[in-house]
């Protein structure tokens, strides 16, 4: 069983501090002065569009990329104060998995399990003995004897996984993952990683330009752009409360626009006397499916319709987002807004 321990008050895995990294003298910035923390047990994802520098974050980790400057800890050990055989040592305990797979296509799937322990030395019957503890952990036992050219996607992908669990890592990246799957596919190896992170204790560090990705299996979320992180949190704070342009035009893949363009032009307009004011409401937490709505428009005596809406849950919690347009007295739909308010409701008023 994982524990349910809250991530700031579990032990730091990963602590980056400062990373700076440019290619090349005078190119191109991949990390401007990168910060952040990824506690033990916890799936941390990385967003970010291509060129963000993400992939050049997450390769600092082991270090298969070296910043030019800043801090790499990884279990409480200064990475770039190792020699190469401790670095060596030190990255058996960090997994890898990659976007393309690269598997040896003349090996057969335990041959590519067992790969990474040939190279470290380990002993066949040990190779062989690990190779067996993982194929029913990633569901490929009946795939063993298979080559690369007779599997899915998915499968090749979990051929990748169960590699990167050979030396029994206490840490796994996850490198664009997923983004060579198609969704379905892309939903299963989400599932597995999951299922691992619980199964095994492991920390999981992910980086994906898709924030449907973040929003299915992950704690805790990095924004990243230019090479900066923009922001940073819990997934479902990141989601329900997005403060960078950036990160509010990820969420909107994902949730979608509360008010679709040209909806408002298409309202009735109010009555003489009344106004009609345009919000979005964000309903969270406690009162997340409360019949709000409703009890606005009969205690307040005002008109309310729904213009649209969802109701989702993120990283297990409910969340729903709603356009409500509201007529009636100025003072009694300022009133009924002031209340969803007090309750602990994002109201924002939607401009015309």
């Amino acid at each position: 069983m994982h524990d349910e321990t809250a991530p700031a008050d579990r032990a730091t895995a990963i602590r980056l501090i400062g990373l700076r990294k440019r290619f090349a003298a005078g190119g191109t910035v991949a990390l401007d002065d990168v910060s952040l923390e990824v506690k033990q047990g916890e799936v941390f994802g990385i967003v970010g569009r291509s060129g963000a520098g993400k992939s050049t974050l997450i390769r600092s980790v082991n270090l298969l990329e070296r910043p030019d400057a800043g801090q790499v800890e990884v279990l409480g050990a200064d990475l770039l104060a190792m020699d190469e055989p401790a670095l060596r040592s030190a990255r058996r305990g960090i997994g890898m998995v990659f976007q393309h797979f690269n598997l040896h296509t003349r090996r057969t799937v335990a041959e590519n399990i067992a790969f990474p322990l040939e190279i470290a030395g380990v002993p066949r019957a040990e190779r062989a003995a690990r190779v067996a503890e993982i194929l029913p952990l990633v569901g490929l036992e009946a795939k063993r004897d298979s080559y690369p050219a007779q599997l899915s996607g998915g499968q090749k992908q979990r051929v990748g996984i169960a590699r990167a669990l050979a030396s029994r890592p206490r840490i796994l990246l996850c490198d664009e993952a997923t983004s060579a799957l198609d969704p379905e596919t892309t939903q299963e190896i989400l599932a597995l990683l999951r299922e691992l992170r619980e199964r095994l204790d492991l920390t999981v560090l992910l980086i994906t330009h898709e924030m449907g990705v973040v929003k299915a299996v992950c704690d805790r979320v990095a924004v990243m752009e230019a090479g900066r992180v923009i922001e940073q949190g819990r997934v479902f704070d990141v989601f329900t409360r997005p403060a960078h342009p950036t990160t509010r035009r990820f969420v909107a893949e994902v949730i979608g626009h509360a008010v679709p363009q040209g909806t408002l032009a298409r309202l009735p307009r109010p009555a003489e006397g009344q106004v009609r004011q345009v919000v979005q409401v964000v309903f969270t937490g406690p009162h997340s499916t409360r019949a709000v709505v409703s009890e606005a428009s009969r205690d307040f005596g005002i008109d309310i319709n729904i213009v649209s809406g969802r109701v989702d849950e993120i990283a297990g919690e409910p969340f729903g987002v709603m356009a409500l347009a509201a007529y009636g007295p100025e003072a009694r739909v300022a009133a009924a807004f002031a209340w969803m308010r007090g309750l602990g409701l994002d109201v924002a008023e939607v401009s015309e």
